[in-house]
């Protein structure tokens, strides 16, 4: 989601995360198999902390649903992946014109724009 999506969310409520949980199958799929220890050899207790959060209706991050589109632009990375013409034009590309991306920039941003958190702006 894009900034200005999550802070729409965070004011206009459009689905809880037991909504989407339910909803989706993959989301389904992918919190069941942290819960049933499948990632934990067997420890159901392991990852409980991180789907109780996850399922959390006052989820801050908005995990699950932002995890629906990383999931549909996941599908459209397999699929581009099969070509493998497209794929290294992409790559080549993707890092051509990376010289405008900043992680501090990004981080600095998110702090101040999503999680609220005051930030100093000298250096970035």
């Amino acid at each position: 989601m894009t900034a200005e999506e999550a802070e729409f969310e965070k004011l206009n409520v459009s689905r809880t995360p037991m909504a989407i949980y339910r909803a989706n199958e993959e989301v389904t799929q992918t919190i069941d198999s942290l819960r049933d220890g499948s990632f934990s050899r067997g420890d159901k207790d392991l990852f409980r902390p991180l789907v109780d959060s996850l399922l959390d209706q006052h989820d801050p991050y908005l995990l699950l649903l932002d995890f629906e589109s990383y999931l549909a632009c996941q599908d459209r990375v397999n699929t581009a992946f099969l070509d493998p013409v497209a794929w290294y034009r992409m790559s080549v590309l993707n890092v051509a014109r990376m010289g405008k991306f900043s992680t501090d920039r990004t981080i600095k941003q998110y702090a101040r724009e999503i999680w609220g958190v005051p930030v100093d702006d000298e250096g970035a």
